[in-house]
C-alpha cells in the first residue's frame, strides 16, 4: 500500500514514496489483483525494467519516480479494460506500440486498474453488508425488547419463556391474538341481533348505483373466449333462460357486511363437518349404494344456515369419498387458487373469479384463508343451462391431518330479483394418509330451479350426476392421476415412441392441457356465449356462434365459427367411449380424413384406465396429391363421464413441441366429443318428454342397464376466414351445419343406432 502522504512537494505532485512491504511493483501470482493505488489509471512508473534488476536490498534508500499518462494514453487504455481486462502479451505488446509505452507500464497499468476496481467493488459491498447488519441488529433488539416485556395471555402475569418451547410460545401469542379478533367481530356481530340479513343488505345497496359496483366486463380465465369478448352481446341462452350475469356485475362489501360473512362461514365449516362425517339418520343409503339426504333430519340438525329452501328451488344434496394420488398440501392450495381450481376442473367450472380475499390464512398455510368467489357451473351441452353462484369460501385445518374447504351462497347479501341456484354448506374433507395419498369426502348441497334444463338431460340432472359430488370426485381422481403422471420420471421407453425427451413429453401433455381448457370452456352453455339455433329438417339442433381470433400464438388468427349439437343414443357410454378413441375406427366419423390411414406415432398414458391418454396420430392422405396431417388427441375417462377431444397440429410446430421447446405458440382449434350417461329412470321421464329427439327414443328404451344409452355432444371449432374483420357468409355456415350433421349420421350408423 502506497504512503498516506502521496503529495510530497508542491512542485511534484506526482512523486511517491513506496512502503517497505510494498516497494515491488511487479507482483506475480495471487497477488497480482490484490495491489492497490489511488491513482493507478493515471502514474506508472518511468524506467520499470530497471527497477525489477535492481538490488532489492537498495530499492527502499532510492526513491522511484514516476510520470503522468497522456489523456489519449489513458482513454485508450481504459477503453481496451472495458473489453478486455486482463490482456495476454500480444495484446500488451501491440498496446504499448500504440501507445509509446513499455509494455511492463502496460502490465502495471491494467493490474492496478483490476485492483482499483476491485477494492471499489468491495466497498459497496461493504456498504450493503454494513447497512443490512444494522437492520438485522435493530430488529434482534426489538424481538428481545418483546420478549423481555412478553405476558402470559391466561393470567397477564409475566411470561416464563425459558419453561415453554418456541412453538408453544408461538402459539400462545397466536391464541391471545385470535381471542382478541373473535371478541371483536362479536361485538360488531352483535348489532346485527335480531335484525333480517336480507333487510341489512337492501339498507346496505339502496340503488345499486355505479359505486357499488365492479366495471363490467367478460372473464378471460377460459381458453375458448379466444382473447375477443363483447361485453355488450347477450348470448341465446342468456335470453332464453333469463339468468342474470353475476360474472360481470357483483357488489363490493363494504365493511359492515364482511362480520357477517366471516359468521356465515363458521356457521358453514362446521355443518360441512358435521355432513362429510354423519351417517344415518341424516344421509340414508338407497338400494344402488347412493346415500339420500333426510331433508326433514337436515333443518333439524341446522335450524339456522342460510334459511328455509326458496320457492321454485329444488334440493340437491350428495356425498362421495375417494383416495387420491395427492398430499394435502397440495389439494388445499388447487382449491383455494382460483386459476388452479378452474383448470382442474375445466369440465365443471366454465368461469370463476375472486372477488374479494377476506383473509389469506396465518402461519403461511391457507388456514383460515377467506375468499368472496363467483363462478358458472357447467355440463358439456349448450342444452343444459349453466349455474350462477355468488359464495364465500372458507379453508380450516382442523388438525394435523385433517382440512376442510366450504363454500356457502351469499345471496342474502347480494340482491338480486330471482334466485335460480345457491348452494347451501358444499365442499370437501381432506384426510393426510401415508405415502403422499389423500382421502376426500365430497359433499354437494344446492337448492336450483331446472325447469329449463332439456327434457334429455332432466334424468341426468334429476339423479345428481350432472353436478353432484360424483362428479367433482370423479374429476379430481383423474385429474390427480394425469398430473402424477407429467410428474413421473422412469417412464419406459417403449411408451415415449417419437418422444425423444421426458422434456419433449411433459410439452406435449401441456400442449393436450390446453387443448382440453379450450375445448371445455367452449361446449357449454356459458352466458359468455353467444349461441344461435340454426333451423333444421332434422331433430337435432345445432347451435353455432362465431368468435374472433386476434394477436394470440396459440390461436390461428381469424373468424372461428364453432357449432355443436347434442343427442341421445341407446349405446352403452364406454362403447362410444372406446369406438371415439381409436384410431382404427377414426375413418369411419372423420370426414375430414378423408378415409386415409390413421397411425398412432406417439403414447401416453394418463392414468390406470388405459382410455385416460394422448395421443399423437399421423393421417396418411389416400390422395398421394395432399400432405399428410397431424393430429393431437386427448382422451380421458371417469365415473361421470368421457371425452375425446383432438386437434389438427402443424408438423413443424409439433416438432418443436416433442423436442421440449415452449408448446404455447402452437395454434389450436380443438374439436371432440363429450359423452355422458343418460340417467338412471329414463322410462319414468318419458311422460315429460315433449318431442325432440328424446321424445321419441324414450319410448322404446326399457329401464334395464344392459339397454342404458348416452347423451353425446359433438362440437366443432372451424376456421372459416382468415382475416379477423371479414364477415360471415351464410355458405361458411351452411357448410359447417352440413359437417356436423354428416359427422353425427356417421357415428349413428358406426355405432348401428341410426335412429335418424
Amino acid at each position: 500500500m502506497y504512503h498516506p502522504n502521496m503529495f510530497e512537494s508542491h512542485h511534484n505532485m506526482f512523486d511517491m514514496t513506496p512502503k517497505d512491504s510494498d516497494n515491488d511493483l511487479g507482483l506475480t501470482g495471487s497477488r497480482e489483483d490484490d495491489f492497490e493505488t489511488k491513482s493507478g489509471a493515471e502514474v506508472t512508473m518511468e524506467n520499470p525494467l530497471e527497477e525489477e534488476l535492481q538490488d532489492p536490498n537498495q530499492r527502499p534508500n532510492k526513491k522511484k519516480r514516476y510520470h503522468r499518462h497522456t489523456q489519449r494514453q489513458i482513454q485508450e487504455l481504459e477503453s481496451f479494460f472495458k473489453e478486455c481486462p486482463h490482456p495476454d502479451d500480444k495484446q500488451r505488446k501491440e498496446l504499448s506500440r500504440e501507445l509509446n509505452l513499455e509494455p511492463l507500464q502496460v502490465k502495471f497499468w491494467f493490474q492496478n486498474k483490476r485492483t482499483q476496481m476491485k477494492a471499489q467493488h468491495e466497498r459497496h459491498e461493504n456498504s450493503i453488508l454494513k447497512s443490512d447488519n444494522d437492520k438485522l441488529r435493530a430488529e434482534n433488539n426489538r424481538y428481545k425488547d418483546a420478549l423481555n416485556n412478553a405476558t402470559c395471555p391466561n393470567c397477564g402475569g409475566p411470561a416464563a419463556i425459558g419453561e415453554m418451547s418456541f412453538d408453544e410460545q408461538h402459539l400462545r401469542i397466536e391464541n391471545a391474538r385470535l381471542r382478541e379478533e373473535i371478541d371483536r367481530i362479536s361485538a360488531i356481530a352483535a348489532k346485527y341481533v335480531g335484525k333480517p340479513l336480507l333487510a341489512h343488505s337492501s339498507s346496505s345497496f339502496p340503488q345499486l348505483t355505479s359505486s357499488h359496483h365492479i366495471p363490467s366486463r367478460s372473464l378471460d380465465l377460459e381458453v375458448g373466449n379466444f382473447g375477443n369478448s363483447n361485453n355488450s352481446q347477450t348470448g341465446f341462452l342468456g335470453d332464453m333462460y333469463g339468468t342474470s350475469d353475476i360474472m360481470r356485475s357483483v357488489s363490493i362489501h363494504n365493511d359492515a357486511d364482511k362480520p357477517m360473512i366471516v359468521e356465515l362461514a363458521v356457521a358453514a365449516m362446521e355443518e360441512l363437518v358435521r355432513m362429510a362425517q354423519t351417517g344415518d339418520p341424516l344421509w340414508v343409503p338407497s338400494d344402488n349404494t347412493v346415500e339420500i339426504l333426510n331433508e326433514e333430519e337436515y333443518f333439524r340438525t341446522f335450524p339456522r344456515g342460510i334459511g328455509p329452501k326458496p320457492m321454485g328451488l329444488r334440493s340437491e344434496a350428495s356425498r362421495e369419498s375417494t383416495v387420491v394420488i395427492m398430499n394435502h398440501i397440495n389439494l388445499v392450495e388447487i382449491l383455494m387458487d382460483v386459476n388452479q381450481w378452474s383448470s382442474v376442473f375445466c369440465g365443471i367450472v366454465s368461469r370463476a373469479l375472486t372477488l374479494e380475499v377476506l383473509s389469506t390464512g396465518v402461519a403461511g398455510n391457507y388456514n383460515g384463508a377467506l375468499q368472496v368467489m363467483t363462478a358458472e357451473f357447467q355440463v358439456p351441452s349448450p342444452l343444459v343451462p349453466t349455474r350462477e353462484n355468488y359464495f364465500v369460501r372458507y379453508c380450516k385445518q382442523h388438525n394435523d391431518n385433517t382440512w376442510a374447504v366450504v363454500d356457502v351462497s351469499l345471496d342474502s347479501l347480494r340482491p338480486s330479483p330471482i334466485t335460480r341456484s345457491r348452494r347451501r354448506p358444499s365442499g370437501c374433507l381432506i384426510q393426510e394418509l401415508q405415502n403422499g395419498y389423500s382421502k376426500v369426502t365430497w359433499v354437494e348441497h344446492t337448492e336450483v330451479d331446472d325447469r329449463s334444463v332439456h327434457t334429455m338431460y332432466k334424468p341426468l340432472v334429476n339423479t345428481g350426476l350432472a353436478f353432484g359430488a360424483k362428479r367433482w370426485v370423479a374429476t379430481l381422481d383423474r385429474q390427480c392421476e394425469r398430473l402424477a403422471s407429467s410428474m413421473a420420471s422412469n417412464i419406459p421407453t417403449g411408451d415415449l415412441s417419437v418422444i425423444t425427451s421426458p422434456e419433449g413429453r411433459k410439452s406435449m401433455l401441456k400442449l393436450a392441457e390446453r387443448m382440453v381448457m379450450s375445448f371445455c370452456s367452449g361446449v357449454g352453455a356459458s352466458n359468455a356465449h353467444a349461441w344461435t339455433t340454426l333451423a333444421t329438417t332434422g331433430s337435432d339442433d345445432v347451435r353455432v356462434m362465431t368468435r374472433k381470433s386476434m394477436d394470440d400464438p396459440g390461436r390461428p388468427p381469424g373468424i372461428v365459427l364453432s357449432a355443436a349439437t347434442s343427442f341421445w343414443i341407446p349405446v352403452a357410454p364406454k362403447r362410444v367411449f372406446d369406438f371415439l378413441r381409436d384410431e382404427n375406427s377414426r375413418s369411419e366419423w372423420d370426414i375430414l380424413s378423408n378415409g386415409g390411414l390413421v397411425q398412432e406415432m406417439a403414447h401416453i398414458a394418463n392414468g390406470r384406465d388405459p382410455g385416460n391418454s394422448v395421443s399423437l396420430f399421423r393421417v396418411n392422405s389416400a390422395n398421394s396429391g395432399q400432405s399428410n396431417m397431424l393430429i393431437l388427441q386427448e382422451s380421458c375417462t371417469d365415473a361421470s363421464g368421457s371425452y375425446v377431444i383432438y386437434a389438427p397440429v402443424d408438423i413443424m410446430a409439433m416438432n418443436v413441441v416433442l423436442s421440449g421447446g415452449d408448446p404455447d405458440y402452437v395454434a389450436l382449434l380443438p374439436s371432440g366429443f363429450a359423452i355422458l350417461p343418460d340417467g338412471s329412470s329414463r322410462v319414468n321421464a318419458s311422460a315429460g318428454a315433449e318431442g325432440g329427439v328424446d321424445g321419441n327414443n324414450l319410448e322404446v328404451v326399457t329401464s334395464t342397464a344392459s339397454n342404458c344409452g348416452s347423451l353425446l355432444t359433438v362440437a366443432f371449432q372451424i376456421l372459416v376466414d382468415s382475416v379477423p374483420t371479414a364477415k360471415l357468409s351464410l355458405g361458411s355456415v351452411a357448410t359447417v351445419n352440413s359437417l356436423i350433421k354428416c359427422t353425427v349420421e356417421r357415428i349413428k350408423a358406426a355405432l348401428s343406432c341410426d335412429v335418424a
